[in-house]
């Protein structure tokens, strides 16, 4: 790794904030299939800073999901709720790349926006 961890936290950070208002301008435009894989990477990111303070590893986005669980959901530092929230985000971005006929539309992303905004925070909150 070159850098910090300081650094590598600081980074992801950044780019989430970026990936998250990216998202924001695919909602307006209602490209609805890339702001949920936008909104799946903004929280991915941070995960991954996460996970990097913690000193914990994962190698893939399935890993991280179940390693949220059992690192941050179960030990009550996030709810059952959030840990809900991040499985949806991964179930509908594994959807959006790899499922036929499947349909994201505004009554269904749109609440999830807020969502994942606070699921960010929160998770930014505790690598500040």
């Amino acid at each position: 790794m070159i850098g910090t961890k300081e650094e590598h936290i600081k980074y992801r950070i950044e780019v989430s904030k970026e990936i998250f208002d990216d998202a924001i301008l695919l909602a307006t435009n209602k490209s609805w299939y890339s702001c949920v894989n936008r909104l799946f990477y903004s929280s991915f990111n941070l995960l991954i800073a996460l996970f990097l303070k913690n000193n914990l590893e994962t190698k893939t986005h399935k890993g991280m999901r179940i390693q949220f669980n059992e690192y941050f959901v179960r030990t009550g530092l996030f709810s059952d709720d959030e840990g809900k929230l991040f499985s949806k985000l991964y179930d509908w971005r594994q959807a959006g790349d790899y499922t036929a006929f499947i349909n994201f539309d505004e009554d269904m992303v749109l609440p999830v926006i807020k969502e994942v905004e606070e699921f960010n925070k929160k998770i930014e909150g505790l690598l500040i």
